[in-house]
């Protein structure tokens, strides 16, 4: 990397601590100020840096805008896709991906299992909301005020037996998923359905999304499912590595070492919006000595 763009990207993370002036600027990079000096000026003509009237700098109002497209941009579908199929494929179980939104939580992809046994489920459809783990996982990462509010306005049907019966066992179920990181639905919709399930997080650490895999009783035991932990939760670090941009280039799902697998029944297989302009701010000079 060149060491000048190297130096300015330096300044971001330190000015993200709060405001900073040049001295200080210069004394983080090991420069003198008048390289400082250019550095914080291009940065600034870009919108990426603002100069307060204290002659400190602040990150830029450019920044901030840059960060909310590029989360706006993300597709978590798009991301996850493949990496799903490959869980799919090496399963042979049902994959889901799910997401909450205005108090819904739907499925918006699915990869159906190998075996003759199909889960009812379809993309775009609301999930079982009390009992489902993918939405156990994103209703466990709301704010607390928000998640007693949501389980208390719930209505909580009976599918079966092990069906989740009040808002005080949600709650508590999801305090559990929340302190854990995965989730379970071992019968809660349908007896003969058990299913395991983990959160995607996007780059503000927040789970934006939850995959699951199930299985039918008659092909995998729940203990057998649960075996699967590690792959689930191997796979969703991967996807919620590429969300944050944090995913080092040719690492691929599954690194971290063999798992063993259920072997289930064969079956044959039949425009951007523009961005807002620099800000601006008087070219005040400033003293070097």
């Amino acid at each position: 990397m060149s060491q000048t763009v190297d130096r300015a990207l330096s300044i971001l993370p330190l000015l993200a601590e709060g405001p900073a002036g040049l001295e200080q600027v210069a004394g983080r990079l090991d420069v003198h100020k008048s390289t400082a000096l250019r550095l914080l000026r291009t940065l600034h003509e870009h919108g990426l840096v603002y100069r307060q009237q204290d002659q400190r700098y602040r990150l830029g109002a450019r920044l901030f805008a840059l960060a909310q497209q590029a989360i706006e941009a993300l597709d978590v579908r798009d991301i996850a896709h493949p990496h799903l199929a490959a869980l799919n494929e090496r399963t042979g179980h049902t994959v889901h991906l799910a997401v909450y939104e205005q108090g819904e939580v739907a499925y918006i992809d699915k990869f159906d299992s190998r075996y003759p046994v199909r889960m009812y489920s379809r993309i775009g459809r609301p999930v079982a909301i009390t009992v489902a783990a993918v939405a156990k996982l994103l209703l466990a990462d709301l704010p607390e005020p928000e998640r007693r509010s949501v389980a208390e306005s719930l209505d909580y049907p009976r599918y079966t037996a092990r069906s989740t019966p009040d808002a005080a066992a949600f709650l508590a179920e999801l305090a559990r998923v929340r302190e854990q990181g995965w989730a379970t639905d071992l019968g809660g919709h349908e007896e003969s359905i058990n299913c395991l399930g983990a959160p995607l997080r996007g780059p503000d650490g927040r789970v934006c999304a939850a995959m699951s895999v199930s299985a039918p009783n008659v092909v995998v035991t729940a203990e057998e499912l649960l075996r699967l932990r590690p792959l689930v939760l191997r796979t969703a670090e991967t996807i919620s590595a590429e969300l944050s941009g944090t995913a080092q280039p040719g690492t691929t799902q599954g690194a971290g070492g063999p798992v063993p697998v259920p072997v289930p029944v064969p079956v044959p297989v039949p425009d951007p919006a523009p961005l807002p302009p620099p800000v601006s701010t008087p070219d005040d000079e400033e003293r070097l000595a």
